[in-house]
């Protein structure tokens, strides 16, 4: 679990075409040996209300260093880059964080040409309302590279771009398919352009497992509604009642990782999918993987896929970097 992660990926409701989408998914995961589901299905509406939540508990520290770091260094991030530069924010949700780099340009004398790309229509439609004082804010409702085709195409003539990628959501993606990621979106931008992009750091395992196992239960209900979810949109039989949260910590992979374990053996069948699952008392789901890094390492991977790091700005209070890169 990531910040913005959860919110640059939250749906709204889903169009017969993407309920098709989804049951297919959920029978091909829960059909794997290690039975899984894919983490963007945690975000419906009562998902996304969870988890902002979840980002104002005690033990959930990430949302309020990624913060602290964007407040602090604002200025900064804007001196670095040209006043004519283009903002694009991969997974923007609402763009509220993104409301102090967005300033920060206005006040060095220009309104910057902002273009959030997320994949829930009603985030952007505040993104647009909310920001407009202090931007040109052109939206778009798609996936990251799909969007990052139309929005460098909207660029003037030479101008820079700055593609933001906040809240530690390249942890949500396993580390290979980030770097093949992070290679494809460095194919859609010039030699200059600049990514500013967060990263969760490793910290003590038990202050991480807190985080995502906090101590009132507000994540174990986030995790258990993807069944829930399942239950309401595909017609599942899922007992929420004999499923347990669990989140694990990953001393090889450097990752949290969240299941749903079933207190029993079970047997539920999901409508839509067409599809019946059994489970084993003991057997788990896999719902969600959060990468942690290195500060070298994240140096190496940006020199991997095509980048120099300009600088690096790191929360002490919560392990957490902000890392500005120049593609080469």
């Amino acid at each position: 679990m990531s910040t913005p992660a959860f919110a640059s990926l939250k749906t709204d409701a889903l169009s017969d075409a993407h309920l098709g989408e989804f049951a297919a998914q959920v029978r091909a995961d829960l059909g794997k040996p290690q039975k899984e589901l894919h983490s963007k299905y945690l975000y419906d509406e009562l998902g996304s209300a969870l988890f902002e939540a979840i980002t104002r508990l005690p033990e959930y520290g990430l949302t309020r260093a990624d913060e602290r770091l964007l407040c602090s260094h604002a200025q900064d991030i804007a001196r670095r880059m040209p006043t004519a530069a283009a903002v694009i924010e991969l997974g923007s949700g609402t763009g509220e964080k993104t409301r102090h780099i967005l300033s920060a340009f206005t006040a060095n004398g220009s309104k910057a040409l902002y273009i959030p790309i997320d994949v829930s229509p009603k985030a952007l439609t505040r993104c647009e309302r909310d920001l407009a004082e202090v931007a040109e804010v052109h939206p778009l409702a798609q996936s990251y590279l799909d969007g990052m085709a139309s929005a460098v195409g909207r660029r003037s003539g030479e101008q820079p771009l700055l593609v933001l990628f906040l809240g530690s959501t390249i942890g949500n993606f396993e580390r290979q398919c980030a770097a093949e990621f992070l290679q494809a979106l460095r194919r859609s931008l010039r030699a200059g352009d600049a990514l500013l992009i967060g990263a969760d750091l490793v910290k003590d395992r038990d202050r991480m497992l807190r985080a995502y196992d906090d101590s009132i239960g507000l994540t174990a209900a986030f995790n258990l509604n993807l069944l829930g979810r399942i239950n309401r949109e595909l017609g599942g039989n899922f007992d929420l009642r004999n499923f347990e949260h669990q989140a694990r910590w990953n001393e090889s992979e450097r990752r949290i990782e969240m299941h749903l374990r079933s207190r029993v053996d079970q047997t539920a069948f999901v409508t839509e999918a067409d599809f019946t699952v059994r489970l084993q008392a003991g057997e788990t789901i896999w719902t969600e993987s959060s990468h942690k890094f290195q500060l070298a390492e994240l140096c190496e991977i940006a020199e991997r896929t095509g980048y120099r790091v300009e600088t690096q700005w790191v929360d002490r209070e919560w392990p957490f970097v902000e890392s500005l890169w120049v593609a080469r």
